[in-house]
């Protein structure tokens, strides 16, 4: 029996085919799933885990939502990269090893899982602050993408700052709140730096106690406003975890949101 959403955090998934590094140091590595069954290939999936950007979390809670993608037969890439409370982590690392992998992880998948990972750029799939780490490269590198799908991302950082989300984490990965490090934000919010050519579809439920929905409504209010192909799809009855859990009844919004994506359909916002 669950013992809550947050369940999934803990949940064992199989062992990755494979584990790549994209980079020299121990945390700028990935773990490779091949998707299940024959079928045709399809674009790799890179997902970006969530955590507030600390070093408590890593990329192991996101295997039940790997496997899921790959028994999907989706490619699937779950990507590490430095965080706050380790050396290096934060300003800049933790954005830049995302955005490092997202551009090398085509070509590491390509070679390990031939045949099984179609040509082009990949879609990120990000939960939390791995939603705002996919906004962020989807920004600044967008030429590495398809389109990005952001799980109740924090896609406002300025505003979780001042709502103090996970005790300081915004403070901690950028060194400061907006007045102290205002070209850091610039630079890294998704709500000012805004992504307007990569597709993207926001997922987030209105029970959400971790990241307010708040934030992705702003977010995608004033990136539709931009002419950005951003949607907002709100799940009435989610809270923030069910997004990341393949036996959650939000599972189907996440996969369908997904495969829009894939499809190159530009999705509509909907409240669900």
């Amino acid at each position: 029996m669950s013992s809550g959403p947050r369940e999934v955090l803990t949940r064992p998934a199989p062992d990755p085919d494979v584990t790549v590094a994209y980079g020299a140091l121990p945390d700028q590595v990935a773990d490779l799933r091949r998707p299940v069954g024959a079928g045709p290939t399809r674009p790799l999936v890179v997902v970006v885990h969530g955590g507030f950007w600390r070093a408590e979390y890593d990329r192991a809670h996101t295997g039940p939502l790997a496997a899921g993608l790959a028994a999907l037969g989706y490619p699937v890439a779950q990507v590490e990269y430095r965080r706050t409370g380790q050396p290096g982590g934060g300003w800049p690392a933790t954005l830049t090893d995302v955005r490092d992998a997202v551009a090398t992880l085509p070509g590491l998948a390509a070679r390990e899982l031939p045949d099984r990972v179609a040509p082009g750029p990949p879609l990120l799939v990000g939960h939390s602050a791995g939603g705002h780490l996919a906004l962020y490269v989807a920004a600044t590198a967008p030429e590495t993408m398809a389109g990005v799908l952001a799980l109740a991302p924090v896609a406002d950082l300025a505003e979780a700052y001042r709502r103090d989300l996970d005790g300081g984490a915004v403070a901690a990965l950028l060194g400061g709140g907006p007045t102290e490090v205002p070209d850091r934000y610039a630079h890294a919010d998704p709500s000012i730096s805004v992504p307007t050519r990569t597709p993207a579809v926001v997922v987030h439920g209105v029970l959400d106690e971790q990241v307010p929905i708040a934030l992705s409504r702003a977010f995608v209010a004033k990136a539709r406003a931009m002419g950005a192909p951003v949607s907002l799809v709100e799940l009435a009855r989610c809270e923030h975890f069910g997004l990341i859990d393949p036996a959650s009844p939000a599972w189907p919004e996440v996969t369908g949101a997904l495969r829009s994506l894939q499809q190159g359909q530009r999705p509509l916002t909907q409240r669900r």
